[in-house]
């Protein structure tokens, strides 16, 4: 069984820190995720690599007994493979575990280090005899979307104890939201009820747009012949791109606002877009254009 160098695949050194690594899982999940490369394997697998470490790298816990294995990886895997021989020796089965179709089977080495993706939904324990009925374990995974799905909403396949189980996304999900599926957990004892599925989302951080709340920003360039004359500019909004009209004057800062265009927000209003004005200087300048500019400066000076 192959080692892997989580952090290497994240390309963060040992030292990052929490921040260091969800923004580095952010970039690599924004790049290579499926909906954004269909059909492009080597981007499938790019995903889970990165999904795969950041499920260790981001967890305290999961990061310290990661680092202790490496440091120890010859003797661990020797341990591991005595391991396996007695299972088999023994016939006894591997628990089941819950898995996120969105990032993919876990590898061996993960299940191998943590016992599967999520943890095992027995929770571990021995089963206590002559108990009453008691309910299921809740199990927890996190799902990553961009912020496109989060205003469209959307969905996710799922495969929890063997049976596949399609989530649904609202439109207008926050991050780190928690999708709760009464009943979707792990099997009860005896005749207990089965506990929730908890799906926590991660929403991805867009290139352009930053969301606040349930509204939207971004930046808009117009060049300074628009910004001084009046005219038009397209913006791209999560709806698609819109033309703005640009008033004669508008100075360079001035935020424009698209009523209603932000993040929706169920039964309450919707959020608002706000793009800022950022004037784009001409460059390459004419013999003309110059002496044209020259003239408009003296212009000015004599109206002071």
């Amino acid at each position: 069984m192959e080692y892997k160098d989580y952090y290497k695949i994240l390309g963060v050194p040992k030292t990052a820190s929490a921040d260091e690594i969800k923004k580095a899982f952010r970039k690599l999940a924004l790049k290579h995720h499926p909906d954004k490369n269909p059909g492009d394997k080597a981007s499938e697998e790019k995903f889970k690599e990165a999904s795969e470490a950041n499920e260790v790298l981001s967890d305290p816990e999961k990061r310290k007994k990661y680092d202790e294995v490496g440091a120890n990886w010859k003797q661990y895997e020797q341990m591991h493979r005595q391991q396996q021989q007695q299972q088999q020796q023994q016939g006894r089965r591997r628990r089941q575990t819950y898995d996120s179709g969105d990032n993919g089977d876990f590898s061996d080495f993960f299940e191998s280090i943590f016992g599967g993706g999520f943890g095992d939904i027995f929770g571990g324990g021995a089963t206590r005899r002559n108990a009453g009925p008691v309910r299921g374990q809740d199990i927890e995974g996190e799902i990553s979307i961009t912020l496109e799905e989060a205003f469209k909403g959307t969905a996710r396949r799922v495969v929890v104890g063997g049976k596949t189980l399609e989530i649904k996304i609202h439109s207008g999900v926050r991050d780190n939201e928690v999708l709760r599926l009464k009943g979707k957990g792990g099997p009860p004892r005896g005749e207990g009820i089965s506990g929730d599925l908890l799906i926590t989302t991660h929403v991805l951080k867009h290139p352009d747009i930053e969301r606040k709340g349930v509204d939207l920003y971004t930046e808009i360039g117009v060049n300074l012949y628009t910004a001084i004359l009046g005219g038009k500019t397209t913006v791209e909004t999560l709806k698609g791109k819109i033309q703005l009209d640009i008033k004669p004057e508008t100075p360079n800062g001035a935020v424009l606002r698209l009523k209603g265009m932000g993040m929706p927000a169920g039964k309450e209003t919707p959020g608002d877009f706000y793009a800022t004005v950022k004037i784009v200087i001409p460059k390459h300048l004419s013999e003309k254009e110059i002496k044209l500019f020259s003239e408009l400066s003296e212009i000015q000076k004599h109206k002071k």
